[in-house]
């Protein structure tokens, strides 16, 4: 041990025929190295440091050599010969000694060197002392802040891994953190296992590094003589503090783990709300032993694991409740639909319990048609998914009732309204004839859909829409407006809840053009489409459930008889007149009755209007394909006045009255049928055989 920087006493030339007084006071010896002559002179104090009695030494440095030992002699010689080198004024070292006993004690010398004139060294003078019980302080001191250092490392370790664990939602990511270098290894334990508590056995969650793991232990009872079955039935901690203990208190697990070189280990129940829910095992390679700190850091790290466990486990049980729940409240199956390909495909959000009221459903309905549902209730919990799930069965039932697409909004919106609760809820439906393509879409406050071409194309088809269900009832806005779209062969009408679309940082447009061009460059298939994007939004996460329907029509071998359309019309509804001639035009020429098209438009919108001018209500417009000898198309108004139609005669300037004259001179065969309170009026027309 050098000190090289330490100041040198001011001595007079004389000395040391005058010593300080201050020296000897402080049981310090003084020494006078003349190096001209070699002679090294010490006083009384300084043959008391080096345990020499006057006789023993001669005043040659070399006689030294019986109390300094060799290594410590060199170490000496270089200090001072650095120190004369360089010009230093004075040098200090550390250096041991071999006491008359054998003992070994530190001593400290502080040499002042004189020079001549021309800078050459003469002569040094100094002080040499004990310095074994300052060393021993210091060493003390020393210890003491490595162990100082220790246990906060070990404290900054628990902290650290409290902080890590406070983010883990599940059991594997408290597992995770465990082995993490910055927990494992910083804690010195070269392996660890940790086992669950499960119906009066303990499961093996957790060994590592690889090769900690014993044949056997993946499930064993707490009754054995296994250390973590011990601290589960005592509840209690076990600190083994030797190899030798180890194999003595637990011989049926330590000759499977003798290859690790366990020389301790550290075993701690993990407890929550005072039960035993597990234990956790550090096993260390290179200490013996664990102090009254060590112990008090491993409790408290145990309890902290104890508590971000029994959160991962009431996370992961409330997970695969309210998972379960959402399932149960989802259709079982899509039924096969003839004319259609169909993939359905939902993720929920990753929120612990808080699951979403997102929903899809499909129904099938007579003449060839078939209803999709695509609906998000509004909120993340149970009660959103409760909501949903009678929300779902209302809108088969009334679908399946066979009211219009507009009406089975309306009642779906009232009954939302009635209901014990303030949810609303956003939803599209969408009433396909798979044998005419022709799709009538009703949209409550929800996203656009989206149509696929074969080849990939693929746009979004603006649908005009009313407000979500539930407000629409409560501000009397019931009136849907229907819009209608042709579904061609092979193309896919694509509905989906705004966790697909909706991405932090993105307004709704720009997400439904990236979504857009998604499956524009998807694959043609509808289930392997739906997977891609539903692998998108799982990769891209957020925390909104999604839920898809993908309806992809095909044209059938043989024609389908029984095709049927509906389309409800309002009075002082223009655009909704307009929907209905939209949807009689695609659907007379989709069932190969162009040759009559004109015929059957004009009688239709004759029909239609007869049934808003002369009644106080709204119209329904049917159109439906008849089987039979002959094939027809069938066009029915219905309204709700039992008044019946009656021809009159226009005159010549008459600018009414020949409405049913066209409907007689232009239809093969016309009625009238009592519909309830209401009536419907109907044409049929002969039409060729589709192609």
């Amino acid at each position: 041990m050098v000190d090289r920087g330490a100041s040198a006493p001011s001595l007079p030339d004389d000395w040391p025929a005058h010593p300080d007084p201050i020296l000897a006071l402080n049981r310090m010896g003084t020494f006078d190295w003349d190096l001209d002559t070699g002679a090294f002179h010490m006083d009384a104090q300084a043959h008391e440091v080096f345990d020499l009695r006057p006789e023993e030494y001669d005043g040659n440095p070399m006689t030294l050599a019986i109390r300094v030992p060799p290594v410590e002699g060199y170490r000496l010689d270089g200090v001072v010969s650095q120190a004369m080198k360089d010009g230093s004024e004075n040098y200090g070292a550390y250096f041991r000694i071999r006491c008359r006993d054998g003992t070994m004690r530190w001593t400290h010398t502080q040499g002042y060197i004189r020079r001549d004139e021309t800078g050459r060294p003469r002569r040094i003078v100094g002080v040499v002392r004990d310095a074994t019980e300052e060393l021993a302080e210091s060493e003390e001191r020393r210890q003491q802040a490595a162990d100082d250092e220790a246990r906060r490392r070990q404290t900054s370790v628990v902290q650290l891994t409290t902080a890590a664990l406070a983010h883990a939602r599940t059991i594997q990511d408290v597992i995770d953190i465990l082995k993490d270098t910055h927990g494992l290894t910083h804690l010195g334990a070269k392996s660890l296992v940790m086992g669950l508590v499960e119906a009066g056995r303990i499961r093996l969650v957790a060994e590592g590094p690889s090769g900690s793991f014993v044949p056997g232990t993946l499930v064993t009872r707490i009754d054995e003589q296994y250390p973590m079955s011990e601290v589960v039935r005592t509840l209690s901690p076990r600190f083994i503090e030797s190899p030798e203990e180890f194999a003595e208190r637990y011989p049926i697990l330590w000759p499977h783990i003798t290859d690790l070189h366990i020389t301790s280990a550290a075993y701690m129940p993990l407890i929550a709300q005072a039960k035993p829910i597990g234990a956790i095992g550090l096993l260390y390679s290179d200490r013996r032993g664990f102090s009254t700190e060590d112990r008090n850091v491993l409790v408290a790290l145990g309890s902290s694991i104890a508590q971000s466990l029994q959160r991962a486990m009431l996370y992961e049980q409330e997970k695969d409740l309210a998972t379960g729940l959402q399932q149960a409240m989802l259709p079982r199956t899509i039924p096969s639909v003839p004319g259609a390909d169909v993939a359905v495909r939902y993720r929920s959000a990753s929120l612990g319990r808080d699951i979403g009221g997102d929903w899809y459903d499909l129904i099938p309905l007579p003449g060839g048609r078939v209803g999709a549902v695509i609906g998000d209730v509004q909120g993340h919990d149970t009660h959103a998914a409760a909501v949903m799930g009678q929300l779902r069965i209302v809108l088969r039932a009334y679908a399946a009732e066979g009211h219009t697409p507009a009406t089975v909004m309306a009642r779906a919106s009232v009954f939302l309204h009635e209901l014990d609760t303030d949810r609303f809820a956003t939803c599209l439906y969408a009433e396909a004839d798979l044998s005419t393509g022709v799709v009538q879409v009703v949209r409550a406050g929800h996203i656009d859909p989206l149509i696929r071409e074969p080849g990939g194309a693929c746009r979004r088809v603006s649908v005009e829409g009313g407000l979500p269900l539930g407000l629409s009832a409560e501000f009397g806005q019931l009136e849907y407006p229907v819009g209608t779209i042709e579904l061609d062969s092979d193309h896919t009408l694509l509905l989906c809840t705004d966790g697909l679309v909706e991405q932090p940082g993105t307004d709704l447009d720009d997400g439904m053009q990236t979504l857009t061009a998604l499956i524009a460059g998807g694959p043609e298939d509808v289930r392997d489409l739906a997977d891609r994007l539903i692998d998108v939004a799982e990769a891209r996460g957020g925390d909104d459930d999604v839920a898809l329907l993908l309806l992809r029509r095909r044209v059938l071998d043989a024609p389908q008889a029984g095709g049927r359309l509906q389309q409800h019309v309002a009075p002082g509804d223009p655009e909704a007149l307009t929907a209905a001639r939209h949807m009689i035009r695609a659907a007379v020429r989709a069932w190969g009755a162009a040759d009559r098209a004109d015929e059957i438009e004009l009688v239709a919108d004759e029909l239609i209007t007869n049934a808003l001018m002369h009644t106080e209500g709204s119209a329904v417009v049917t159109l439906r394909v008849l089987a039979g000898p002959e094939r027809r198309l069938r066009v029915e108004v219905e309204d709700s006045s039992s008044a019946l139609p009656r021809r009159r005669e226009a005159g010549e300037s008459g600018v009414s009255g020949r409405g049913l004259l066209l409907v007689d001179l232009l239809t093969d065969v016309w009625g009238v049928e009592a519909r309830g309170g209401g009536k419907a009026v109907w044409s049929e027309f002969i039409v060729q055989e589709r192609p």
